[in-house]
């Protein structure tokens, strides 16, 4: 136990803020994920044939290409970009993003792409009179929205929004590889310095379940506030 202790002689402060920086990658990246969700949504149900493609273009490549590879991408393909653009200015020295931002925004991508069809699904499965109901009543779109379809929306889309955090939570592992200390990362960091990597490997598995199943209580808290009335 020796190991996991606080201060000098053990890891269990540097886990501690490792697990709050796993969350705060995790709360950043479905924030991210949202906004990409609403711009997405709202294109892939046009009937302009142009807008859907390119909704579509988003979705299909995101969810079809492996997490690692976006994060990647971003990463160091992000570095080389600005790199290209700074060295145009005359500026030639290696530019390095800040991996935090890098992880919450290629995370933030891919939770965008799998909420924007939940979200799609979710509008889908909403009764056409109710949208017929708000325009007979006069409502103009706005007030359509905010008061008809996205309470609607919120209370089909929460379970398998769920799914979503998860999948969110999880990937925050991959971004160990751009060097931020998150969860996976410090526990990689502890195992090779003590030479036990099931003890710390076995803790990272079990603060991931300790997150996840508290998210699950929130989750299912706000399941049952928008689904009141069903």
């Amino acid at each position: 136990m020796e190991l996991l202790s606080f201060g000098k002689t053990g890891w269990g402060d540097e886990l501690f803020i490792a697990t709050f920086m796993t969350l705060a990658v995790s709360v950043t990246a479905i924030l991210i994920g949202f906004i990409f969700a609403l711009i997405f949504t709202p294109l892939k149900l046009s009937k302009n044939k142009f807008l859907n493609l390119i909704a579509n273009f988003y979705t299909t490549i995101i969810r079809g290409v492996p997490e690692l590879l976006v994060i990647y991408l971003f990463f160091f393909g992000g570095s080389s970009a600005i790199m290209f653009v700074a060295s145009i200015f005359g500026y030639n020295d290696y530019i390095e993003i800040n991996a935090f931002l890098t992880g919450a925004f290629s995370i933030g991508i891919i939770s965008g792409a799998y909420s924007t069809e939940v979200f799609r699904g979710a509008i889908q499965s909403i009764d056409k009179g109710q949208f017929e109901a708000s325009n007979v009543l006069g409502f103009n779109k706005y007030t359509r929205f905010y008061k008809i379809i996205l309470p609607q929306m919120l209370r089909l889309s929460i379970p398998n929004l769920s799914n979503v955090w998860q999948i969110t939570l999880k990937d925050t592992s991959l971004i160990s590889v751009t060097g931020l200390v998150e969860i996976m990362r410090q526990s990689y960091i502890a195992a090779g310095s003590t030479r036990d990597p099931l003890l710390f490997y076995s803790i990272a598995a079990v603060l991931y379940l300790i997150l996840t199943f508290f998210s699950m209580k929130i989750i299912n808290r706000m399941e049952i506030k928008y689904s009141r009335g069903f």
